[in-house]
């Protein structure tokens, strides 16, 4: 028997709220002691709390809980940190579709050129589901013009695969109309 739309809602909230309780106990010390063994403290349980970190921090992105995505970040959480399938909190979001989440996270300096396991970035994924509002914030980044995924794709040959090319030939002509305005602020 399942739960009513009301019934989950009420355990997300819970969720989110046991999450912000954790940060509050974690100061950001405890998030960089999670590569280094504190006094009194066993390793693995750190280990331990910090995966559970990681995923309350990748239900946040994923479900675009803007709130406790800026908790994280604010209390020093690292933004580029992998989950166990080696995407980044900026992929989920992007992939989710949560361009607000996405927005948040470049504001607070996350990585757009970082790659998963299969090599793909977040543009990669922002343009299979068609985020186009998603995929216009994350192409202003600089990333490589060499950079492939492990298919051996760039990234106009991999929106060629998927049916945007158009929208990819799109953001760099809105990104060349763009450049020339911020140069002559310089």
């Amino acid at each position: 028997m399942g739960h009513s739309p009301l019934e989950r809602r009420g355990m997300m909230k819970w969720l989110w709220q046991l999450a912000l309780i954790g940060l509050l106990v974690l100061s950001p010390f405890r998030f960089s002691a999670a590569a280094s063994e504190p006094s009194g403290i066993a390793r693995s349980d750190v280990n331990q709390e910090y995966q559970s970190l990681i995923s309350l921090f990748f239900a946040a992105a994923r479900a675009g809980n803007n709130e406790v995505v800026n908790e994280f970040l604010s209390a020093g959480f690292p933004i580029n940190q992998r989950n166990a399938e080696s995407y980044t909190a900026l992929m989920v979001a992007a992939y989710q579709g949560n361009a607000q989440t996405v927005e948040l996270l470049l504001r607070f300096g996350a990585n757009a050129c970082l790659q998963d396991k299969r090599g793909n970035t977040a543009l990669m994924g922002a343009l299979i589901k068609r985020e186009i509002q998603i995929a216009r914030a994350l192409y202003q980044a600089e990333c490589a013009d060499d950079l492939r995924n492990k298919a051996g794709l760039s990234v106009q040959e991999f929106a060629e695969l998927y049916g945007q090319s158009e929208t990819l030939k799109a953001l760099h002509q809105e990104k060349l109309a763009v450049q020339p305005h911020t140069q002559s602020f310089n």
